[in-house]
């Protein structure tokens, strides 16, 4: 992902290594003089820097290396001052250390000149700040909804793998995610299979009709549970146990989760409706507002990149390959790039790949059609159908069109290679 930015040399280079509390600060002014300082994160401190900067030769180009959050103030406000701002790569940073130093020891100091060597060379990435770039409320609805579903997946495990076998076991093939919603209102009412067993069938019945979701034949259903329950092996706990407190307690704060997805979602929808890039990726099989809202906060405005190879290759969907004399190394996800983005494509394309008709399927039945109960061919046939989205998301969006499915007939027929398919050379 690093990138050698062909820039106006600048009059002064700043190296700043980013920490929690504490920068440490590299200043190369035009006479090849160095000054070294430390900052705290404090207001008044990044006061003193834009006034030290601002006295300085312009142009001033910064570069530090991103860690975590804790570089997003700073840059704000160097940016809301005029500066130019960049980022170095942590991967480049450490190679170019060892190699520089010959030596793994590092320090804050060693960092800072480290990042102003590769300022100096051009080897940076641009800097888009969301705030100023307008998708920082995105980005926080779309990560907030990532931690939410994160933390109902743990808890299904949990009651997957703790409590459904301490109390009962054979309602585990019940449990699905679609189902999640009303099954959890079914266990907080009946959460052990005694509890079950307590009533008569026809009592059964009557409370847990209103409860159950909707089913082709629900009668049979509710009687192929109540069977289960009377031969369950599940632990015989009373209902009003503390053990079966702390059950029905998780179990709703697992609804709770599940209501906090929904609401996200549905602000995501009400909050990007309307937009024509919302609308171009949501016209893609395969992708939902959850899944556009993703694209659009960790890409930015997708016509910022000049071709959809520079896309693919800020997705991490590029190839590469290694190579040492008469060794060929198979060609692989570089993987180099958005961790997020690259899993959204590859989540809409496991759902478009299920459709009953689209060129996402069609693809996808291309690749495999040789050999299809090969899971890897399958695993490398999502990738080109992950890829291939990736690209069409980028020239709707750049275009401010709508998908049209099976466009690519009138083209010449044939399958593509897969290094041609996601190949960003």
């Amino acid at each position: 992902m690093t990138t050698r930015n062909d820039a106006t040399p600048a009059a002064t280079w700043v190296a700043i290594d980013i920490a929690k509390r504490t920068h440490a600060v590299l200043i190369e002014t035009p006479d090849g003089k160095h000054r070294r300082f430390r900052m705290n994160s404090l207001q008044e401190d990044h006061q003193r820097l834009v006034d030290l900067l601002h006295l300085c030769p312009a142009p001033v180009r910064i570069a530090f290396e991103p860690t975590g959050d804790c570089h997003r103030t700073l840059a704000y406000r160097l940016l809301k001052e005029g500066f130019d701002v960049c980022l170095v790569s942590s991967i480049a940073g450490a190679r170019y250390r060892e190699a520089l130093f010959n030596s793994w020891d590092k320090n804050d100091p060693k960092d800072a000149a480290v990042i102003l060597a590769l300022l100096k060379q051009g080897v940076t990435q641009r800097y888009v700040d969301p705030l100023i770039a307008g998708h920082h409320g995105l980005q926080e609805l779309s990560k907030t909804h990532y931690q939410i579903s994160l933390a109902r997946t743990r808890l299904q495990h949990s009651l997957m793998t703790h409590y459904l076998p301490l109390y009962f076991p054979e309602s585990e093939r019940y449990f699905h995610s679609t189902q999640a919603e009303w099954f959890a209102r079914f266990l907080i009412r009946f959460p052990t299979a005694a509890s079950v067993r307590a009533l008569s069938f026809e009592a059964f019945e009557r409370e847990a009709w209103n409860v159950v979701g909707r089913k082709v034949n629900k009668r049979s259903w509710i009687r192929e549970l109540y069977d289960t329950a009377c031969t369950s092996v599940g632990l015989p706990i009373a209902g009003d146990d503390v053990a079966i407190e702390t059950f029905r307690l998780q179990l709703r704060r697992y609804q709770q989760l599940i209501e906090q997805r929904e609401a996200l979602a549905e602000t995501a929808h009400r909050l990007l409706q309307g937009r024509p890039d919302y609308e171009s990726l949501r016209s893609i099989p395969g992708i939902g507002p959850v899944l556009a809202l993703t694209i659009l906060a960790e890409a930015g405005d997708l016509r910022r990149f000049s071709h959809h190879r520079q896309f693919l290759k800020y997705c991490g969907l590029d190839l590469s390959k290694s190579q040492s004399g008469q060794f060929r190394g198979q060609e692989k996800l570089s993987k180099r790039g958005n961790a997020r983005l690259r899993f959204a494509f590859w989540f809409a394309a496991t759902i478009a790949v299920r459709m009953r008709e689209n060129s996402f399927r069609q693809k996808y039945e291309r690749y495999v059609q040789p050999d299809p109960l090969n899971a890897d061919r399958k695993r490398k046939a999502l990738t080109a159908v992950a890829a291939k989205m990736a690209r069409v998301a980028y020239s709707l969006v750049k275009h401010r069109t709508t998908y049209r499915c099976y466009f690519e007939t009138s083209l010449p027929r044939g399958s593509t290679p897969l290094c041609r398919a996601v190949g960003t050379d």
